[in-house]
């Protein structure tokens, strides 16, 4: 089988499978198919740019870097940064006592990987924000070639972050080692038609839920259970469960203390999961407070005062919501949803809207018949 390149991925995309012409996709792909030339070249360190794609959502990123990922004929892993970060605090954990322990991990992936992939790189936690301001630099050091998708120029991540300055060497290490490329031609291209299939439902005022016939048919000929589930440390209470289906209420899913890693295993057991009472999720945000103290990152800093995010009451739960369609959305888990307001008014006010557009935009492609295949 004949391995294409990224330009020639792209250039059979647009000849042969329906693509629009984008001028911008066509940028993006010249500057993946460099990269890729000099990783096939044989060129060594920093002689080899890696590739920052950044843009609004439906661009195309994910599917452009996913082409040039297929293209390689070098070492590499492609993964979504939760997945990366979850690993990385692993590892971090394993080492602790070692005397640098980023280095140790950056020398370590560099023998495992020439070249790594990430899939939406978004920053909102400090202790993400801390590992990385080191360890980016550390893994260039080691001549690991970095191509990754955002929806923010680097200068935007992490913008209002607590202690932004431990993450400002990020930020260089990816101007100088990474090309920066925007990729915006206008149009989202998820929301191109296609044959539909509902997975999103409004609730009715009265009568059952219309999860029921959707979970019915989708474990049909499985033994259902409405015991709770164990998912990473707890057990999770559950609508229905099957062997491959699992049906979760809102407030059990995402208004309690999970995290992207128990998502993650909930996408590895499950082939389809069902939402259900999700509520309206927009708020006014409160008036930020005044934190002070220190904070733990990769060692004990100095945190002084600072203002706090102006958090909406359901914000908590959004991330949590957030982080589910990205997992699902990045498994090709097709997620069922029965909310109290049409999708486009689910969440209109809070801290996460900018986030929230991604997650939007990703649901909609949910509403197609080609979305998981």
């Amino acid at each position: 089988m004949t391995v294409l390149s990224p330009l020639e991925a792209w250039q059979q995309a647009v000849d042969t499978q329906g693509f629009q012409p984008d001028d911008a996709q066509r940028n993006a792909a010249l500057h993946l198919q460099a990269c890729w030339q000099a990783l096939n070249d044989g060129k060594r360190g920093g002689a080899v740019k890696g590739v920052y794609l950044w843009g609004p959502v439906g661009r195309g990123k994910t599917w452009l870097m996913d082409r040039f990922y297929d293209s390689l004929q070098v070492p590499a892993r492609r993964q979504h940064f939760h997945h990366f970060m979850r690993w990385v605090h692993q590892r971090l954990f394993q080492l602790t006592g070692v005397a640098k322990p980023l280095q140790v991990l950056a020398r370590e992936l560099a023998q495992d990987v020439r070249v790594l992939c990430f899939d939406e790189l978004f920053v909102n936690d400090i202790g993400d924000a801390v590992i990385l301001g080191g360890l980016l630099r550390a893994m260039f050091d080691e001549g690991v070639v970095l191509v990754c998708t955002s929806n923010q120029l680097p200068e935007q991540l992490y913008a209002a972050g607590h202690n932004r300055e431990r993450f400002v060497p990020a930020i260089t290490a990816i101007n100088h080692f990474m090309e920066v490329v925007s990729v915006d031609g206008g149009e989202d291209h998820r929301l191109h038609p296609g044959q539909a299939q509902q997975r999103y439902w409004v609730k009715a005022e009265k009568g059952p839920s219309a999860l029921v016939e959707v979970f019915e048919t989708l474990s049909s000929g499985e033994s259902v259970s409405t015991q709770p589930v164990p998912l990473g440390r707890r057990h999770v209470p559950v609508v229905r469960s099957s062997r491959t289906v699992i049906w979760c209420r809102y407030a059990n899913l995402c208004e309690q203390p999970l995290a992207a890693m128990d998502f993650i295993e909930l996408c590895d057991r499950y082939k389809a999961v069902l939402l259900s009472e999700v509520p309206a999720l927009s708020a006014p945000q409160r008036e930020g407070r005044i934190a002070r103290g220190t904070e733990d990152g990769v060692e004990q800093v100095t945190a002084g005062d600072r203002e706090l995010p102006q958090l909406s009451p359901y914000d908590d739960g959004v991330r949590r919501f957030i982080a589910l369609v990205d997992e699902c959305y990045d498994r090709k888990v097709p997620l069922y949803i029965e909310a109290a307001m049409p999708m486009a008014g689910l969440y209109t006010e809070g801290y996460l809207a900018f986030a929230f557009r991604r997650t939007l935009s990703r649901l909609q492609e949910m509403q197609l018949a080609r979305f998981g295949q």
